[in-house]
């Protein structure tokens, strides 16, 4: 049920950068420069691609191993706040930047206000809000890598080595791993810089560097870089790095935060495709709103940057290379608080415009709900890494399946005891949707138990397939048993009588209400319900027991085919009682071990 702590070995992204840094020490290896060199210089290339990747890889895990514990100790909570303080779009705006700020995943933002939109939680023009507010909160990691603690680094790899494999309490464990993390960042960003220092006498490099005072050049390089990794944080903190070493000035410094800017959208861009239409809009309003601002910033950069510096620490004693590379780190920084910031504060009242301009570009697709009805609408592979909230999006999903589920419920009676073949037929074609549907939880479950799971999130975990199970077995009770036992009515021509029909209506109505709460109770997590339909059964019983004793009354009734009418009746009140039986499953599953009377 658990997984290392290994970025895992599946992830495309971790296998592009794997592959873009042995490619790149190739290359450098095969270089005409390297080549030509003297064996004493070729060494010193090779000593520092060595270096300058292994921090590269260095700093890109330790930001995952970050972002992966913040999510993991934050997530749930950060879910709740997301869901509640919502009611204008400037409180939107500000908890979209806190709520990112922690997790550190505007993507994961994104991911849950899209879940909140398909639920009918939120509108669209309320999570435009949101979204601006989580490009403010990606801008934390630039500011706490501009400052200057490497020298404290391995301690924090230390102290967080410690805390992830000396304690036993879970949370000490993830907040170990995120010290660690953060070491690490600092580790790589040390490792990458010291690399780079011989290339401040490089002429070559630096002839590369003025290139990149073209703001274009340096927007569609970041844009590209960050659409790679799939990570604008990350690419903010190695523009840092290079800030550091004094190979950019502030401008083309801004230029590569802009660009950042614009390749984040390609994880939202992603994370849509196949998804329904509030996902794709979801994913339009990020990518519109990040272009417009840079689009709008693009002519001022200069500006920009004269505000910035005004606003910055500055170190006049220290003059070229060593003065940018006192100043411009945490003027990048700043430069990317400040763009975004100021991009919120300049679209936040065009938050309804924005929203029917996404509608309009996106408008629904025809038979769109009927599409819909077989595919999970909140399985989403992005919050995989945050097992929390992926498995409170299997509750909603149980919740989507259950309203099938019930659909078939409420037919099913009608359709046996006066409906035709087409009617059964059409009840018994249901069921295909709800096998789509489990197979698919089920295969993203499947998916969340390689993640790391707290002891508290496999005992839900657990619970859950439990659940989904009973869910399933209750579809196919009506698709194999209930729906036989109507054409069997119509093979032997039975008419079931009105006293019959009123008491099978009366019992089969508080099977409904039994499965309805549980369905509420494991998709809300909510143990009241769940008690509720766990005390049913003594009123099951004592109905299933009262209809059973109509039925012995009947028996003796002279009316036609009596004894098949009172095999059929039968059959369909223990049918219904076991449907009660998987509905107590299911609301038992609510319950933990610390529980044990009502989880048994």
């Amino acid at each position: 049920m658990t997984t290392s702590y290994l970025l895992p070995a599946g992830n495309l992204r971790n296998r592009i950068l794997l592959l873009l840094m042995v490619t790149g020490v190739v290359a450098l290896a095969a270089s005409p420069v390297f080549a030509a060199a003297g064996s004493e210089q070729a060494m010193a290339w090779g000593s520092m691609g060595m270096q300058l990747f292994g921090g590269l890889a260095l700093f890109l895990f330790g930001m995952e191993q970050m972002s992966e514990s913040l999510k993991a100790v934050a997530g749930e909570r950060m879910k709740t706040i997301l869901g509640k303080l919502t009611a204008n779009r400037f409180m939107g705006a500000a908890t979209g930047a806190f709520v990112t700020g922690i997790i550190q995943s505007s993507s994961v933002t994104t991911v849950l206000v899209v879940g909140f939109i398909t639920a009918g939680l939120m509108s669209l023009s309320q999570s435009v809000g949101i979204i601006m507010g989580a490009n403010i909160g990606t801008t934390i990691t630039a500011q706490i890598v501009a400052f200057k603690i490497t020298k404290a680094a391995l301690l924090m790899v230390g102290v967080g080595f410690t805390m992830l494999f000396a304690a036993k309490n879970e949370r000490v464990k993830q907040y170990g791993t995120m010290l660690m993390g953060l070491g690490l960042v600092f580790f790589g960003m040390s490792v990458m810089s010291d690399a780079m220092k011989p290339l401040r006498s490089y002429q070559p490099f630096l002839d590369l560097m003025i290139q990149m005072e073209n703001p274009l050049i340096g927007i569609l390089i970041a844009a590209g870089f960050t659409g790679l990794i799939q990570s604008s944080s990350a690419t903010t903190g190695i523009v840092i790095v290079m800030a550091s070493q004094g190979f950019i000035t502030l401008p083309a410094g801004i230029a590569l935060a802009f660009g950042a800017n614009i390749g984040t959208c390609v994880t939202a861009m992603l994370a849509s495709i196949g998804k329904p239409r509030e996902a794709v809009r979801a994913a339009a309003v990020h990518v519109l709103f990040n272009v417009a601002g840079v689009i709008i910033w693009f002519f001022f950069i200069p500006q920009l940057a004269e505000i910035v510096a005004w606003v910055s620490p500055s170190h006049p004693e220290l003059t070229g290379a060593d003065r940018l590379g006192a100043e411009t780190p945490r003027q990048i920084a700043n430069a990317h608080t400040i763009f975004n910031v100021a991009n919120t504060v300049l679209f936040i009242g065009f938050t309804t415009q924005l929203a029917r301009l996404v509608e309009r570009l996106i408008p629904d697709r025809a038979l769109e709900d009927e599409v819909m009805a077989v595919s999970a609408k909140y399985l989403d592979q992005e919050l995989l890494s945050t097992p929390s909230l992926a498995i409170d999006r299997v509750r909603l999903e149980v919740l989507h399946m259950g309203e099938t589920v019930q659909d078939m419920l409420k037919k099913i009676m009608p359709a046996i005891l006066s409906g035709n073949r087409q009617t059964l037929k059409d009840i018994r074609d249901m069921d295909d949707n709800v096998d789509l549907l489990y197979a698919q939880i089920i295969a993203y479950m499947g998916q969340i138990s390689k993640r790391k799971l707290t002891e508290t999130q496999t005992n839900e975990f657990l619970g859950l397939m439990e659940a989904i199970g009973a869910l399933e077995n209750i579809g196919d009770t009506i698709e194999t048993n209930l729906v036989v036992l109507g054409n069997e009515r119509i093979d032997a021509g039975v008419s079931i009588s009105k006293p019959t029909r009123k008491v099978l209506n009366d019992f089969h109505l508080v099977i409904e209400r039994a499965l309805a709460s549980a369905i509420q109770a494991v998709s809300q997590s909510n143990q009241e319900v769940a008690k509720l339909v766990i005390d049913m059964k003594d009123e099951i019983s004592s109905l299933a027991d009262s209809a059973a004793t109509h039925q012995a009354a009947r028996l003796v009734a002279e009316e036609p085919n009596r004894i098949p009418a009172y095999t059929i009746e039968i059959d369909i009140i223990e049918k219904q009682k076991r449907i009660y039986y998987f509905a107590k499953r299911m609301a038992k599953t609510v319950f933990s071990d610390e529980d044990p009377e009502m989880a048994a």
